[in-house]
């Protein structure tokens, strides 16, 4: 399957980088390389791209569509919540800008055999590194009905996690959950008719929740934001793009904990700690897709960027 997928806030990206030629940048979730594209375009022949992806499939793409540009491309297979090694790895000491787009390729959600979609029948599988070991399926088949439902609730914001729960943990009494449309019946069966006439798919918060504990994606986003605040050089920015409150939420949290890091007691007249905030504020409210984008890409539509500067 050709790896696709359309880059959403596109511009707004590349313009907030504020790309210098010769800089080093990171696109910490590379995907098929289209984010990637628009920065090797401004960037030169001294200028460097690390890719970083958690994906084979997704770096074999990006590689084969980056081939074209002159600039330095350095391509790594890991988590982008580990920047900081991966880059003593490089012998890179410090970055220019970097962008993470914290959503599911299209290419993930489209190939039925990563079971990443609620539409389709696939093995219960939905991690983003095939060599990773926690699978969708065990966490269905082996998570106590109340570690099910902390899931479900905390990461899908469900609020029917404790009826789906017991549903599942008595449908596996008699037969192993193996496939996305087992599951799906199983989540219409446990939400009262009535819930599902309104709102979004009734399975999309549940299938939400358990592809966040299978990647523990806001446990590396959360060690992420402030890697890459540290990794970036003066005048550096770092890009990133949420697709639900959970996300942003973290990001949110994290660039104001940064520009206001001091830890006296509000009381005080002046400050005691001495810590002083070492970036600036790019974006207030995040920057959202136009009308416009909607109509291409309706899947940008839950997209924000927030963008945050190291002090020059």
């Amino acid at each position: 399957m050709e790896f696709k997928h359309v880059s959403v806030l596109y511009d707004e990206c590349i313009d907030g980088l504020k790309i210098k030629s010769g800089g080093i940048y990171v696109d910490g979730t590379l995907g098929g390389g289209g984010h990637a594209s628009g920065i090797c375009n401004l960037l030169d022949s001294k200028g460097t791209l690390i890719g970083i992806d958690k994906d084979r499939d997704a770096l074999n793409a990006a590689e084969k569509r980056l081939q074209e540009f002159d600039c330095r491309k350095q391509f790594v297979q890991d988590n982008y919540s580990n920047i900081e090694e991966v880059l003593d790895r490089l012998g890179v000491s410090g970055i220019d800008g970097a962008l993470l787009d914290l959503g599911v390729s299209s290419f993930q959600l489209d190939n039925f055999e990563r079971g990443f979609s609620y539409m389709q029948q696939a093995p219960l599988d939905m991690r983003m590194n095939a060599e990773d070991s926690l699978t969708a399926e065990e966490v269905v088949n082996s998570y106590t009905g109340a570690e099910l439902t902390e899931v479900i609730r905390k990461y899908g914001e469900e609020k029917w996690a404790a009826r789906i729960s017991d549903f599942i943990v008595k449908y596996r009494k008699n037969k192993r959950i193996e496939n996305t449309t087992e599951l799906v019946d199983i989540i219409k069966a446990a939400i009262p008719a009535a819930a599902r006439r309104d709102g979004p798919h009734p399975a999309k918060r549940t299938f939400q929740a358990i592809r966040i504990e299978v990647n523990d994606e806001l446990g590396h986003l959360e060690r992420a934001v402030e890697a890459f605040c540290n990794v970036l050089n003066p005048g550096g920015r770092l890009c990133i793009i949420t697709f639900h409150s959970l996300e942003d939420r973290i990001v949110k949290e994290y660039f104001n904990q940064r520009l206001n890091p001091c830890t006296c007691p509000k009381e005080f007249p002046i400050c005691n700690c001495g810590k002083v905030t070492d970036v600036v504020k790019v974006t207030g409210k995040p920057i959202v897709s136009t009308k416009q984008e909607l109509e291409s890409n309706p899947r940008a539509r839950s997209a924000k960027l927030r963008i945050i500067e190291k002090k020059r």
